[in-house]
């Protein structure tokens, strides 16, 4: 339902493009039909993550169930959207999205049908920020395999385990220089990153005519990681929205042990071109794509050693969620899952059925904050 602006109004009284808690924010996104919910600080652990915004999420959703008798999904992608049906936020702010609909097109699943779960990691220093950078290049290349949460579009399967990244990867393709190949190039100071991609891509888009509003803007790159400055912060964006919130702090867990572990082990950083290479086949494939590592020849078994670096390297709350990820790997990812489930049950029902039968256990499971396995 495209109703958020609504749902502001009938909240706050008024239209604003987000609302403040004391612990959490929401509102609006490019899509009318999108929530974003966000911290108002960073946590202090993953319990905190949890109960803070499992919170907002249940906030929401009373007020949905209540005023609209709505509910609210995760995953990567509306299963059953059609493009025609999606409306693009028309407040304030819009200016941005007619600079993008003018250069781009926004009728495009690649932005009317995408929900991605940002996590933001603070650096202290440039130096730490480079490294940090760096080491999520490397594994933002190897994640969608246990993130991917997108098989579904327009009622159909789609031919990639992680649609939503698919077409991520093309949706500003008259600007190659803004999303690159998703997987950051490593950089060496944040000089270098300003000047090689920053000013790149702003000096693209004016070529085409773009307006000061998305000119020489971090938040424009859109790689699978970025540098956000304003925040001291490295924001990885190449996870799809999980099933629900123990989920999203489990792949929050597993990338930060995962980076004391790459850093403790001093690892050396295989070339970009096969990071890239590695991603493309893991977006089709997931799991089971094959890959060019010298820890295995397939994600899953990257993913196990990844995964194992992992548990080595929590700290004891940090543990509690890694078996989330650990069961992901085992038995699949999330759009691996709702795939078979979904074929599985159109044997003995219509497709359309079976998708919806699947989708709200997922309305569930986000409700009651429970992983889907």
């Amino acid at each position: 339902m495209p109703i958020v602006d609504k749902l502001i109004k009938r909240f706050h009284g008024r239209i604003v493009n987000f609302v403040e808690f004391p612990s959490f924010t929401f509102g609006k996104e490019l899509q009318l039909h999108v929530l974003e919910i966000k911290a108002n600080a960073p946590f202090r652990s993953p319990e905190i993550f949890e109960e803070t915004m499992q919170n907002a999420l249940e906030t929401l959703e009373s007020f949905l169930n209540r005023n609209y008798q709505a509910y609210l999904l995760g995953t990567g992608m509306h299963p059953l959207l059609k493009l025609e049906e999606a409306r693009v936020w028309p407040h304030r702010h819009r200016k941005i999205y007619w600079e993008l609909d003018k250069l781009f097109n926004l009728k495009q699943h690649g932005w009317l049908n995408i929900q991605s779960f940002h996590l933001n990691l603070p650096y202290s220093k440039e130096e730490n920020g480079i490294l940090l950078h760096n080491l999520l290049a490397y594994l933002c290349a190897y994640v969608p395999a246990i993130s991917a949460s997108s098989p579904i579009f327009e009622g159909a399967v789609g031919s990639n385990v992680d649609n939503r990244l698919y077409f991520y990867k093309i949706n500003q393709a008259a600007v190659p220089s803004i999303t690159g190949d998703v997987v950051p190039e490593y950089v060496t100071s944040f000089d270098q990153y300003r000047k090689t991609i920053i000013w790149q891509y702003s000096q693209d888009l004016a070529k085409l005519g773009a307006g000061k509003t998305i000119l020489f803007k971090e938040w424009i790159n859109s790689r699978g990681v970025i540098f956000r400055f304003d925040r001291a912060a490295l924001e990885v964006r190449v996870m799809d929205e999980q099933e629900c919130i123990k989920s999203d702090v489990a792949l929050s867990c597993f990338i930060r042990a995962a980076l004391r572990g790459l850093i403790s082990e001093k690892t050396m950083l295989p070339p970009h071109r096969l990071l890239v290479q590695d991603f493309n086949a893991i977006v089709v494939g997931g799991l089971n794509a094959p890959v060019s590592h010298p820890k295995g020849k397939t994600a899953r078994q990257v993913c196990q050693h990844l995964c194992r670096l992992a548990f080595e390297n929590a700290t004891a709350e940090e543990r509690k969620y890694l078996w989330i990820v650990k069961k992901r790997i085992e038995e699949g990812n999330l759009s691996e899952l709702i795939r078979n489930r979904v074929l599985q049950r159109a044997q003995k029902t219509s497709f359309e059925e079976a998708i919806l039968d699947v989708y709200l256990t997922l309305i569930k499971c986000l409700a009651d904050n429970r992983p889907y396995f």
